[in-house]
């Protein structure tokens, strides 16, 4: 048997396998994966990709991601036909506790990032091969198959746009051009001088083929090996259903499982399927990436003389730390000289990746880096990472190992307007699962938090203030996740005020314009939004007769339904100081009181609940 003949024989044994599991799952994507079953034969069987399947973290193993996730059947083939997924492990598609889920995710251990939102896995690809060029210098090459119809996602050309620019000629994307949708035709059918021309234009070396021939499979894969200096793109025209007539080319049969009757008829028309063949991969060579001994960090050197914005300390941070934690990798979305980013980039720039105006391709990219080992710290503004809330959400089913970090946030940044206040991110990151949602209010916490983050795996958040805010703690106090500052207390107090960031400052200032009056309030500062303290705040309720909590943020999902939620069996009036009027621009103070959580809006409410009886 000769090589193509083996791998059309690999490809129909392929396409056994995805028909015969979904008709057993009831449910699933056998057409999308039937049409781009002689291109995955082709790459993983041909001699072009290089895996140790024994070892699927192998750090110089190539990477394979399929952006478009409905073709999991496909996927999973792939390694039956490869050996290391039974048809008896198959047959458990879709079906509860199975690896095998309806799109991949990283229970499925060749999966390299869950997928299945389309026009995310360029993005995470684009990260790998950042990895691979920039902080590992490995010769591993990843691989992402596309499908046609999402090619309308925005965040695709924003990925193309950045593989370009940063000349990732160990990048190639493939677009499986079977022409149809969910509910039709796609946008440019099958008119592959369009998917062509658009490429091209970004800086793509183009590949046009016939994604049924293997010859012309295996010479779009070499000639994408030997291209230097850019990405590569290879535009595959290939028929939806191909191989069993009934379906090929046919509209309706997306996410339909053929039926017994059915897949009886199909299996027919594959003739002879040799199920004891198996593909080859081709190892990669053993090589590893250069490894650092961690170094001894420096100290933190803050006064209570000089106020600083938590924005700035977070960048002193990431360049003070970055000697112990050498995995650090930081990306900035064009305006780290507004973050602070920039005083990493500025001592360790080989570890600082300009991602511009582009967060949705900034998040794919720092969760690709995150599968290969690496802890991405992403920063922009807080506002303009829910435009990336969907890649977000998504990196949380890949078991993702990012720090992000949102600056501006809240009404306090003052006269830029309603546009850039993030007012919304403290609910966005607290409704993921497992996440960590952190507020420091002064340099101090900031970098103690900053490091801690550094240090725990999975999703954190770190919300920053743009404004200058004074130094509260010295540089030997602790900030375990989780817990909380007690900062104002006596016997006498009858109101507890729970702030965090700016809202902080407001509420110390009250303290002392009350304790003036002769009225006493607990101030708390809530650094850890998620997980909360609850200890902390019960033993607050037993002493005091209501709880203010005052925040720079929607009232919907933020600090005050947090505290609500984790205090919901106790009985203890809480109130919620929030941003409940339309923002405008303004002068700090000017809007803290507009929205009533400023220090005169703290005085009154804790005066009303003191005399309250």
């Amino acid at each position: 048997m000769n090589g193509n003949t083996k791998l059309n024989e690999l490809a129909k044994l392929i396409r056994y396998y995805s028909l015969v599991s979904t008709t057993e799952a009831g449910s699933g994507h056998p057409s999308s994966s039937l049409s781009a079953a002689d291109l995955m034969a082709g790459l993983m069987f041909g001699g072009a990709f290089r895996f140790d399947p024994d070892h699927p973290e192998h750090p110089n193993n190539d990477r394979l991601i399929f952006s478009k996730g409905h073709a999991s059947p496909l996927f999973y083939s792939l390694w039956a036909a490869a050996g290391k997924v039974t048809e008896q492990e198959l047959m458990t598609l879709r079906k509860f506790g199975s690896p095998l889920e309806g799109h991949p995710t990283t229970a499925f251990r060749y999966t390299e990032a869950s997928t299945g939102s389309l026009g995310q896995g360029l993005a995470i690809g684009l990260g790998m091969a950042l990895n691979a060029k920039f902080i590992d210098k490995l010769p591993y090459r990843t691989y992402v198959l596309l499908g046609d119809s999402e090619m309308s996602e925005g965040s695709q050309w924003e990925a193309m746009e950045i593989a370009a620019y940063y000349r990732l000629d160990n990048l190639t994307g493939i677009i499986d051009v079977n022409r149809l949708g969910q509910r039709g035709e796609t946008m440019y059918g099958h008119d592959l001088s369009v998917y062509e021309k658009r490429v091209s234009s970004f800086g793509w070396e183009t590949i046009v083929i016939d994604g049924h021939s293997m010859t012309e499979i295996l010479g779009a894969y070499e000639k994408a090996f030997s291209t230097e200096g850019r990405p590569v793109m290879i535009i595959a025209r290939t028929v939806k259903g191909k191989g069993v007539s009934f379906i090929e080319d046919e509209n309706g049969w997306h996410g339909r499982a053929l039926k017994k009757e059915e897949l009886g008829r199909a299996l027919e028309e594959l003739g002879q399927v040799d199920t004891s063949i198996r593909g080859e991969i081709r190892r990669p060579d053993d090589l590893q990436p250069e490894k650092q001994e961690p170094r001894k960090l420096a100290e933190i050197s803050y006064t209570a003389e000089s106020p600083v914005a938590t924005r700035r300390a977070y960048g002193n941070a990431l360049a003070r730390i970055f000697p112990r934690f050498q995995d650090m990798v930081v990306l900035d979305a064009e305006v780290s000289n507004s973050t602070f980013s920039e005083i990493f980039k500025e001592k360790y720039p080989d570890r600082f990746f300009e991602m511009f105006i582009a967060e949705q391709n900034m998040v794919g990219a720092a969760l690709g880096l995150s599968r290969r080992g690496k802890i991405p710290f992403v920063s922009t503004f807080a506002a303009f990472l829910t435009r990336a809330f969907d890649q977000i959400r998504m990196a949380q089913y890949s078991d993702a190992n990012i720090k992000f970090c949102g600056s501006h946030a809240g009404v306090s940044i003052g006269e830029d307007g309603s546009s850039q206040m993030g007012l919304e991110d403290i609910a966005m990151f607290r409704a993921l699962l497992g996440s960590v949602v952190l507020y420091p209010s002064d340099a101090v916490s900031t970098e103690k938090l900053v490091e801690d983050a550094a240090r725990r795996q999975g999703i954190v958040y770190i919300r920053t203030t743009r404004g200058s805010t004074p130094v509260i703690y010295e540089r030997d106090e602790k900030f375990p996740v989780g817990g909380s500052k007690v900062l104002r207390e006596s016997d006498e107090d009858t109101v507890a005020v729970i702030g965090a960031g700016i809202t902080l400052h407001e509420a110390l200032a009250a303290y002392e314009e009350l304790k003036s009056q002769g009225i006493f309030i607990r101030v708390i500062d809530l650094y850890s939004i998620k997980p909360l303290d609850r200890k902390t705040l019960k033993q607050a309720a037993k002493v005091t007769k209501a709880m203010i909590t005052v925040e720079d943020h929607f009232a919907e999902g933020g600090i005050g339904e947090a505290v609500r939620s984790e205090m919901a069996d106790v009985d203890i009036p809480i109130h919620s100081l929030a941003v409940r009027k339309m923002p405008k621009s303004g002068k700090p103070n000017e809007l803290l009181d507009y929205e009533e959580i400023s220090k005169d809006a703290i005085v009154r409410k804790a005066r009303e609940l003191s005399q309250g009886g």
